[in-house]
């Protein structure tokens, strides 16, 4: 027993390494955004996060060539819906969200997955239909109103909840791919096919419109800075943190700590891009976070539909 609770804590204290991980992405791309094209940036960074994983495959006794047609197939899902969730949240940033609001906009997909798995006979619990709700007001004050204008959403912000959304249908994919195949396999997979699709994108809608100015894009030493850390610390070694950190943890409790990625891409934006928020937009984030908090406590009548 006393074993068992010191590998609780520790595997707490690698999701919350994860969370630091993930947080500090929003910044990376929050600066690539100014500087390089969606497509293109998406496209790098998740080839480089395939290419890290393609080691630990040797490790699950995988080979890329050996992975049978059907969970292949698997990794192909999943890759797609990671491109496009991806391709939403980077677009979200690029046309101003500051890394905060790309933070917790993004930690809604907490709150939709349940609601989506309903869809497909998963029971959830009770306490997610006040979360959204709370979830709601959040987002009305993060959005910030102007006075006498009503509710406004930005363009900004509508991507980052389309991006929500399709994070939401990716857990979900990879919820249902996962059993079949090495969940590093999987990861792997998904990488490779989100970034492939994510070049040929770019080939059209971010070096066709203007070659030179894609060139120098990538002459940007920032922009590097921001690929190799989203790609290896992100996406590789994120994954990595949460395989390891998520083994004998409760899923609630796994998912709550990973979902303070929202409140350190707030804090680093603060420290690092110097961005701010209004008063009543922090009072949005703290809104969406206790959403997330309650819509991942576990209720009895939950469990036992699990």
């Amino acid at each position: 027993m006393e074993k068992l609770r010191e590998s609780q804590i520790k595997n707490s204290l690698l999701l919350l390494l994860a969370s630091v991980v993930w947080g500090l992405a929003f910044v990376a791309q929050s600066v690539a955004g100014s500087n390089i094209g969606t497509f293109t940036f998406n496209g790098i960074r998740f080839i480089i996060g395939g290419i890290c994983l393609l080691p630990f495959l040797r490790g699950h006794n995988v080979r890329p060539s050996k992975i049978p047609p059907n969970k292949l197939l698997g990794g192909v899902i999943c890759g797609l819906a990671l491109f496009l969730a991806s391709t939403f949240q980077q677009a979200g940033i690029a046309l101003g969200a500051t890394a905060g609001q790309a933070g917790f906009l993004t930690a809604c997909y907490i709150v939709l997955v349940p609601i989506l798995g309903l869809f497909i006979g998963r029971k959830c619990s009770f306490l997610v239909w006040p979360a959204v709700a709370i979830a709601l007001v959040g987002l009305y004050l993060l959005c910030d109103p102007l006075a006498g204008m009503g509710f406004s959403i930005s363009t900004a912000d509508l991507a980052l909840l389309c991006c929500a959304l399709l994070f939401s249908i990716q857990i979900l994919c990879v919820d249902h791919y996962a059993p079949r195949m090495s969940p590093v396999a999987l990861a792997c997979v998904q990488f490779f096919v989100s970034g492939a699709v994510s070049l040929v994108a770019a080939i059209f809608f971010d070096f066709m419109p203007d070659p030179s100015a894609w060139i120098n894009s990538l002459l940007e030493p920032t922009s590097w800075i921001a690929i190799l850390y989203t790609g290896i610390f992100s996406s590789a070694v994120g994954y990595t943190l949460q395989a390891v950190g998520q083994r004998d943890l409760n899923p609630a409790l796994a998912s709550l700590i990973m979902s303070l990625e929202s409140v350190f891409s707030t804090l680093f934006g603060w420290l690092i891009l110097h961005q701010t928020m209004t008063g009543k937009e922090i009072t949005g984030c703290l809104l969406i976070f206790s959403a997330v908090i309650l819509a991942q406590i576990p209720t009895k009548k939950a469990q036992s539909g699990a």
